[in-house]
């Protein structure tokens, strides 16, 4: 019997995974190198979707890793058999673990980060240490800096324009309405239609402080509107896009999860996400 592929790709999120990274990774505090290495390897613990930075421990600076004080390691957040962790463990919440290892404090010049740092108990990784990304100030994968998350080499993203009709709305009251469309396509996420301004009721948003990183797209800004509940974040736009999303520059992306999306007069279903 045939098995839809994104299926056997998910099929595979109870475990411990590993890739090797296969390019020059470097870690800074400020200017400092913290990480240099050619022999890193990208993890996703079991239940996580967004991948982690694993290193040798011998490429890590002298004095940078050291072992976590009895009084900071094993915390509520900390220990990998977690009751919280849940079906899938959030990218922010680092210091939930779902395999087994030592939890290590990173040396700082800023100050020390307890938890900053994961041996991973397993015998293909021996040796190897997550470094968390947020810890450090910025990565390098050769010369390109990283940001958000380190990239999945199995997710990739398309983007194909279309002459269908799409149609915006938030309770009956009209946002956007375009049939110039372009459809970004993200692996494992549901599509997501990008409108030019001009087929966007501007004057329905009001910008908003919100700021997202992607860490295949790059910065976003978002729009809102109000709501009885107050203000919504519904929309956003990437100014200066990364990679292979640089055709959705400055077009208006909307979350489907909080909005009425009708394509060509069948509206569709909110699809449940992280952003729902």
């Amino acid at each position: 019997m045939a098995k839809r592929a994104m299926s056997t790709y998910m099929s595979a999120m109870g475990e411990l995974r590993y890739e090797p990274l296969k390019r020059r990774l470097r870690g800074f505090e400020d200017d400092r190198v913290l990480v240099d290495t050619e022999r890193a390897v990208l993890v996703w613990e079991p239940k996580r979707i967004v991948p982690q930075y694993a290193v040798p421990e011998a490429d890590v600076t002298d004095d940078v890793l050291a072992a976590e004080s009895s009084s900071d390691a094993g915390g509520d957040d900390t220990t990998w058999e977690h009751p919280d962790a849940g079906p899938v463990l959030p990218p922010g919440r680092f210091r939930l673990h779902s395999t087994p290892g030592e939890e290590l404090r990173l040396r700082l010049t800023g100050g020390d980060r307890p938890g900053g740092a994961y041996r991973l108990d397993d015998e293909d990784l021996t040796g190897y240490v997550i470094v968390e990304f947020g810890a450090l100030d910025r990565w390098l994968e050769e010369e390109d800096e990283v940001v958000a998350h380190p990239r999945d080499p199995f997710k990739r993203i398309d983007v194909q324009r279309s002459s269908r009709n799409v149609r915006v709305e938030h309770d009956g009251r009209l946002l956007a309405d375009s049939r110039r469309p372009s459809l970004l396509f993200e692996t494992s996420l549901p599509a997501r239609y990008y409108l030019p301004a001009d087929d966007v009721r501007l004057d329905e948003l009001t910008p908003s402080d919100t700021v997202t990183w992607c860490a295949y797209k790059g910065r976003a800004t978002h729009w809102s509107i109000d709501t009885d509940d107050g203000s919504l974040d519904v929309a956003w736009t990437y100014r200066d896009p990364r990679n292979d999303a640089v055709p959705v520059r400055n077009l208006v992306g909307f979350y489907h999860e909080r909005l009425d999306v009708s394509v060509d007069g069948e509206r569709g279903d909110r699809p449940s996400t992280p952003w729902s």
